[in-house]
């Protein structure tokens, strides 16, 4: 009989296989998406659509592990598993499956999940059934710590937490993605062989009985599974969500991706370790203020900084999330239902994400997933609140009758008041700022004590729907008059106030705007007035004007980005423009004279090419435009396949002699001006640099500054801008690395914006 394994080296041996395979599992998630994401006009929803592929492998791959552990055989289950990863070995490096060509026009999500699939799908799946399958095989080797083996979870959400936290801070900026694939691979190999160890010491283990005295532990009921799977799903969903929001205003990065994963994965570190650093009353306690403060905001979003903005919604991601997580732990199973247990969250996880990945942007116009979200983690709440079994001690009878009053007429109360807020909506009652004010400051305050006081979870989350609902039919900055979404984000298009412009915005920044009224009350006369960043005194027209004036004669130009059209407007006779644009619904708001008329009263024939433009940029002849402009930012975020020095190639090839390349990097969150200087140094061409401190605004009647960059082969293409004072002549940064196809760095952008 072979001699029982030490008990140091079983644990340590596990412990490091579940934390290796951890490490590589998180490690893969943005990493491959970084590699997918110039396939997709770097859309955020990327991301989204990639967690749902993630979380759906994961389900998965714990189903796998859970029908291997019911296997009696012990050799069986090491035999398969060491054997799937083998096969899945043989699959790498990772790298974009051949034959997925361009994304189609309708059906992008379920194009994205197909070319996950066929690349990584297989080495993924194997990888995902590694934490349950590692942690059953642990129990039947008799160990002492086998009886409550879910510490194991713990350290595989370290190594999961780590591997996202290095990724943008460590990973990216230091090495290719092709680098990074093949670091990838050999640990891989690695762990493939330590897990074909942990099977040997499995083998060589005692078979371990079950004491006669021991009864085995009663199955999880259906309510129970149910309770798992919904507690599961709801953090899950909001993942995507808190990611989507906060991602639209910086960048489709993995900087942004990986700092809600990481908070989301410490959850799990946190409440599943052997002594849980908060305690669920405490958790409790905190949520409904977590709750209460994304109320806030999303009511006071366009009021708000950045950063601060930022960093407030992931901490009440996080609470929110700790609270959830927090009651699983407290509700796990015994060992001996380990595996249904993960298949439960796993189940639940998926759910979540299907919602706010998939069926969420096919449902709503707007991001109403975020929202619906927060309502259910109310309801994620035990039935008795402890400030209420705290305070209950301390009232009278009477108090006590008085409340189960309220409790009582609650439902009439509050059908009622929903309906006349509705039917006030409908029939376009109009409010006053202060009123609005009023209504929200109590409505938020009535959500927050809801949630503490309110004995019926039903009753609070009914409180804070209300809350949301009032938000949305009675917003605080303007009228909104229509939100459009796509696979590309949401395009809100509202008029001002006083109906003096129509806007198009998308997250927090402006994307066009046209006069409706003049001063005077009275509508415009003639062509629009291009406004915003292109109005006639901005750098675009000077660029433009200065190419025209050097050629003596009508120009040929490329826009990359619509927005609302404003740009269309200023094309002279017998000249030909050409529009690129990615988002189907921005193209048709642009069309619409309903929405803006720039395109109807200037070019009703304007070509406008859709499909991300570095792949049918790609496509235009060579030599053919005096100017290409590059302005196709959503939100503030960037799409980096745009900015490097291959897309800097493919706009060059396309330049007519004496051509030039114009684009616009005003940002809040990143400094661009060394990057786009940097890429075109790498294509031997000059730089010129206009800053918006050059620009008069007049943010009242939407004009704005704006930073632009110029490059061209030589100074006499740029005409007469060439020696102004305001077009600074610029040298690439010794410092700052040429962003390629294979090489970005976010954090590097965002910290040179942070130290001016």
């Amino acid at each position: 009989m072979p001699a029982t394994p030490s008990s140091r080296l079983v644990l340590a041996a596990y412990t490091a296989a579940v934390f290796l395979s951890a490490l590589l599992l998180f490690g893969v998630q943005p990493m491959f998406t970084r590699m997918v994401l110039p396939q997709l006009g770097g859309s955020p929803s990327v991301w989204s659509v990639a967690m749902v592929f993630f979380q759906t492998m994961l389900l998965a791959g714990y189903a796998y592990a859970h029908w291997l552990a019911k296997a009696r055989s012990r050799w069986l289950p090491v035999a398969v598993h060491v054997g799937l990863l083998i096969v899945a070995g043989l699959t790498l490096p990772l790298s974009i499956a051949k034959g997925w060509g361009e994304p189609p026009a309708s059906g992008t999500e379920f194009w994205l999940l197909g070319l996950f699939a066929v690349s990584i799908g297989l080495p993924f799946f194997a990888l995902a059934a590694n934490n349950p399958l590692l942690q059953t095989w642990f129990v039947r080797t008799g160990h002492v710590d086998g009886k409550d083996p879910y510490f194991l979870y713990a350290a595989s959400n370290i190594g999961s937490f780590l591997a996202l936290i290095a990724y943008p801070i460590l990973l990216e900026p230091a090495f290719t993605v092709h680098t990074q694939s093949r670091m990838w691979s050999i640990g891989f190999v690695v762990l493939t062989l330590l897990i074909a160890g942990c099977g040997a010491l499995l083998l060589r283990a005692p078979v371990v009985a079950i004491a006669p005295d021991e009864a085995p532990a009663p199955k999880p009921t259906l309510s129970t599974l149910g309770r798992w799977i919904f507690l599961a799903a709801v953090p899950s969903g909001l993942l995507i969500a808190v990611t989507a929001h906060i991602s639209t205003d910086v960048a489709a990065a993995p900087l942004m991706w990986v700092m809600p994963l990481s908070l989301y994965l410490l959850t799990w570190v946190l409440m599943f370790a052997r002594r849980p650093v908060f305690s669920q009353p405490f958790l409790l306690f905190l949520q409904p203020f977590a709750i209460a403060g994304v109320i806030a905001l999303l009511l006071y979003n366009s009021y708000m900084l950045l950063v601060p903005t930022l960093a407030a919604h992931l901490l009440a991601f996080f609470v929110i999330t700790l609270a959830c997580h927090g009651e699983l732990a407290r509700t796990r199973p015994p060992a001996a239902h380990l595996t249904a247990f993960y298949v439960a969250l796993s189940f639940g996880g998926m759910l979540g994400g299907l919602f706010a990945g998939l069926i969420a942007p096919y449902t709503f116009s707007w991001i109403a997933e975020y929202p619906i979200l927060i309502v259910l983690a109310v309801l994620c709440r035990p039935a008795t609140p402890m400030a209420w079994s705290v305070l209950s001690r301390f009232i009278p009878q009477t108090g006590h009758a008085l409340w189960a009053g309220i409790e009582r007429w609650f439902w009439p109360v509050a059908l009622a008041v929903a309906l006349v807020m509705i039917g006030a909506a409908f029939f376009g009652y109009q409010i006053t700022y202060a009123l609005v004010d009023r209504l929200n400051a109590v409505v938020l305050t009535l959500a927050a004590l809801s949630i503490v006081f309110m004995r019926d979870p039903r009753k609070s989350a009914l409180i804070v729907a209300l809350a949301f609902a009032v938000i949305r039919l009675y917003p605080t900055d303007e009228g909104r008059v229509d939100s459009l979404r796509s696979f590309f984000g949401v395009n809100l298009i509202y008029e001002t106030y006083e109906h003096h412009f129509r806007i198009i915005k998308h997250g927090s920044t402006l994307h066009g705007a046209e006069r409706l009224l003049t001063a005077d009350g009275k509508p415009p006369q003639g062509k629009p007035e291009p406004l915003t960043y292109y109005h006639s005194k901005s750098a675009m027209a000077r660029v433009i004007d200065a190419v025209r004036a050097r050629k003596g004669g009508p120009i040929r130009v490329a826009v990359i980005g619509l927005g609302a059209g404003s740009l269309v407007c200023t094309i002279g006779p017998n000249e030909h423009w050409k529009f690129f644009e990615i988002d189907p619904t921005v193209i048709a708001a642009a069309r619409d004279p309903q929405y803006f008329t720039f395109i109807s009263s200037c070019a009703p024939d304007l070509p406008i090419v859709l499909g991300d433009a570095r792949l049918t940029m790609a496509k235009e002849p060579n030599g053919t435009y005096d100017i290409i402009i590059v302005d196709a930012y959503s939100s503030d975020a960037i799409p980096v396949h745009l900015a490097t020095r291959e897309a800097m190639a493919v706009y060059k090839a396309k330049l007519a002699p004496q051509g030039v390349v114009t684009m616009h990097i005003s940002n809040r969150h990143l400094e661009l001006e060394s990057v786009v200087v940097g890429i075109a140094a790498a294509n031997n061409l000059k730089a010129w640099v206009w800053t918006n401190e050059n620009e008069e605004e007049d943010e009242d009647n939407y004009i704005f500054g704006s930073d632009v960059v110029i490059a061209a082969k030589d100074s006499a293409d740029i005409g007469a801008l060439d020696g102004q004072p305001t077009w600074k002549l610029t040298q690439p940064t010794p410092s700052v690395r040429t962003w390629t196809d294979d090489y970005s760095n976010i954090i590097g952008a965002f910290w040179r914006k942070v130290k001016r």
